[in-house]
């Protein structure tokens, strides 16, 4: 009991600080339907300045007003106002894909301006870390204590205050329908208003409570810590705060058990930790009937606004249909050539990176633009795919080409073996499914010798086919164009054919689609492992291309910032997807030679754009075509209509 109790009470004051943050997420989404992965951004930006308040000089009590009282609720202010309002009754994309910015974009502009990681004390907030008294021979700090105590203090109160019929039912009103409630007497903006500055307040007050525990602030620590607070608000259901509570406290309890009785220095010990928040994460929505339903908000008001805009593209004189389509093949043929002929041969190498690129991205564009699956775990994909090109041409002799068909086979059958508990589920629920999947994976599955080798790696060849070699950069430029043009072409294929019918549908409305025939479970799943699959293949020759990849080549973060540069440009169409990787990958290696503190540049400004996802679902790439072709039209149909005037006149 002794050594159970030494493991366990540690990590009492981590699951304290992981139920403040799911008491934030419960709030947000109960006020205003948001799951707002953004959280883990708001608790850095506190705790960094929180630390740097208290390097400057600062009392204690005056840099936690500073962090907590103020920038947390006055961040969690500004958010709702700019974004999330018009978001109320948006579909869950678009929901998620400006919470995904945000998360992206927040630690960007702190590392732009102070640096990727503060390494400053940053003290506790109530007391010194000493021991106060021991419980079976454990000794028990004042961080621990005070953070205990702070936590269940704030989630009681807050508790409370939900359950009054003033507050609590007047959030749960505002979800259902802003303006009803409004009927009512609620002021349904200042409920919604409300409850995010509070929900900041927590995560802010999370971040500054964990700080202490740190010897550097990255962002990439409050991240894990929002996961955590994900799993901890699945045990409440995304409803109860007691239980959120009780979840919080007991994985952080468990993460420390876990390390404690496993054997140290195997992969398991060092991954399962970790990996526990994800892993019950995926219990509880394949479990949890509350948390399956699609999180499609259906205001029984909805009939007063407007239709939402349509994502097709609008019938227009077939002159300039014909003229945008000539002039985007003359752009394609003109990239093609200056890649081969007119650029140095890194730049080259960057061309095929993203033209490589553009194929994971294909996958996101099937499963997300035309199926409606929220996918934040592509990456995943693509690094099972590069692993099994690398253990196949490594250890067998199988041929790099082979072993990419080999590769996309098995990240289309991990597709499929996702897609059996995500057909179960719904909207921003599927997302995190994904995401837990993409974190199992970086955490567990990519460390073991016989997958992606851990931080080791593997070492993959370039292609062969006979007595052709694919060595050079320029011939493996024209393989990936090559696949890219098959992928796309398939793509296009697909999305005029029964299948693209039967997404489309699926899209619009699965009940819909059931009732004039459509398997919506079958569909589904066929639909993830064909963008397994896609992404698989871009992963095996990116492994190619690279000649060495290892876990880190195909981290989570990747998958989140791949669908945030998807949406900015155009997740709808096949274009979209090659000119978001071209984009992407083009300006990666144009800020690479900025110093460190600068290369969140590029994250910063997907970051941003992707914020006006809300105001044009269908990418900026594609809104400003659309407007070229709209001007270029009406100045034909202008002329046009003076031709007929003056023909008349004659």
């Amino acid at each position: 009991m002794t050594e159970f109790l030494s493991y366990a009470l540690p990590g009492v004051p981590y699951g304290c600080a992981y139920a403040l943050m799911a008491g934030g997420l419960v709030l947000t989404y109960r006020a205003s339907g948001v799951f707002n992965l953004a959280f883990g951004a708001q608790a850095y930006v506190s705790a960094v300045v929180y630390a740097i308040a208290v390097a400057a000089g600062w009392p204690v009590g005056w840099a936690f007003a500073l962090a907590v009282v103020l920038l947390g609720p006055a961040l969690g202010l500004a958010l709702y106002v700019l974004v999330f309002r018009h978001t109320r009754t948006a579909p869950p994309l678009v929901k998620l894909v400006p919470a995904l910015g945000l998360m992206i974009a927040i630690p960007g502009i702190v590392q732009v301006l102070i640096g990727t990681s503060i390494r400053v004390p940053a003290p506790f907030i109530l007391r010194p870390n000493h021991v106060y008294f021991e419980i079976a021979g454990t000794p028990v700090s004042g961080e621990e204590i005070g953070t205990t105590v702070v936590a269940v203090l704030v989630i009681g109160a807050l508790a409370l205050v939900l359950r009054s019929r003033r507050v609590g039912l007047a959030m749960r009103a505002v979800v259902e329908s802003p303006r009803m409630a409004e009927l009512n007497g609620v002021r349904s903006e200042w409920v919604s208003a409300s409850a995010w500055i509070i929900s900041s307040a927590f995560a802010a007050l999370a971040g500054v409570l964990l700080a202490p525990i740190y010897p550097a602030l990255g962002a990439s620590n409050f991240t894990a810590l929002l996961v955590a607070a994900m799993a901890a608000a699945a045990v409440g259901g995304l409803q109860s705060l007691p239980l959120a509570l009780a979840g919080g406290v007991g994985l952080g309890v468990a993460q420390e058990v876990i390390g404690g009785y496993l054997p140290s220095g195997t992969v398991l010990s060092s991954g399962l930790r970790p990996a526990f928040p994800f892993i019950v994460l995926a219990l509880l929505l394949i479990s949890r009937r509350s948390l399956r339903r699609d999180d499609r908000t259906e205001d029984p008001l909805a009939g007063c606004d407007p239709p939402r805009a349509s994502f097709r593209p609008p019938a227009r004189l077939a002159g300039v249909a014909v003229g945008g389509r000539a002039v985007g093949a003359m752009m394609a043929i003109g990239l093609v050539v200056t890649a081969v002929a007119l650029v140095p041969g890194n730049w080259e190498f960057t061309f095929t990176q993203a033209m490589i690129l553009s194929i994971v991205l294909l996958s996101i564009t099937l499963l997300t633009g035309l199926g409606g699956e929220i996918s934040l775990g592509q990456a995943a994909f693509a690094g099972a795919g590069a692993f099994t090109v690398g253990q196949l041409a490594s250890h067998f002799g199988l041929p790099v080409l082979l072993g990419v068909l080999a590769g996309g086979a098995v990240a289309g059958a991990l597709g499929a073996v996702v897609s059996l508990p995500a057909v179960r589920l719904g909207g921003i629920s599927v997302g995190l499914l994904t995401l837990a999947f993409a974190l199992l994976a970086d955490n567990m599955l990519f460390l073991y010798p016989w997958s992606g080798n851990g931080a080791s790696g593997l070492s993959v060849p370039r292609p062969r086919f006979g007595s052709v070699s694919f060595a050079g950069n320029g011939p493996f430029f024209w393989l990936s164009l090559a696949v890219l043009v098959v992928v796309a072409g398939a793509l296009s294929l697909l999305k005029r054919g029964t299948l693209g019918q039967q997404l489309a549908a699926l899209r619009g409305s699965p009940t819909g689609a059931a009732s004039i025939g459509v398997d919506v479970r079958r569909v589904r799943i066929v639909v993830f492992t064909l963008a397994a699959v896609i992404a698989g293949v871009g992963g095996g020759l990116y492994a190619s291309l690279q000649q060495s990849v290892s876990p880190n080549d195909f981290n989570y973060q990747f998958s989140l910032i791949y669908v945030v540069v998807l949406a900015a440009v155009g997740i709808y169409t096949v274009a979209g997807a090659i000119e978001a990787g071209l984009v992407y990958t083009v300006a990666l290696q144009a800020v690479g030679d900025l110093p460190s503190r600068f290369g969140s540049l590029l994250a910063l400004f997907f970051g941003l754009v992707a914020l006006g996802y809300v105001r044009h679902p269908e990418g900026m790439a594609e809104y400003a075509k659309s407007f070229l072709l709209d001007r270029v039209e009406q100045l034909v149909r202008f002329a046009q209509g003076r031709r007929s005037t003056e023909t008349e006149q004659v």
